[in-house]
């Protein structure tokens, strides 16, 4: 369920938005996009996975909190240029 730290690297890369960044609020929803769709595939095979399905309301929030932090520090541009590239519907 968890990503492995080559992909990390490859989203880090893609979404980094200086030389150094690894830890933007961009790069952190990159990242907790991957980690919620990778729990969403693990609960169409094991539906009564309560205790995991709590986890993952936590990851959730925690992405919106980030979109809502890039959405107010960014601007409007930024937020819908990252939630199309990440294929979040809003």
């Amino acid at each position: 369920m968890s990503i492995t730290s080559e992909k990390k690297n490859e989203l880090i890369s893609e979404y980094r938005t200086t030389g150094n960044d690894t830890g933007s609020s961009f790069v952190q929803c990159a990242i907790l996009s991957v980690r919620i769709s990778n729990l969403t595939d693990h609960f169409k095979i094991h539906k009564k996975d309560y205790h995991s399905k709590r986890g993952l309301l936590v990851l959730i929030g925690r992405r919106r909190k980030h979109l809502n932090y890039i959405k107010h520090k960014h601007g409007d541009e930024e937020y819908k240029k990252l939630i199309g590239r990440l294929g979040i519907r809003k």
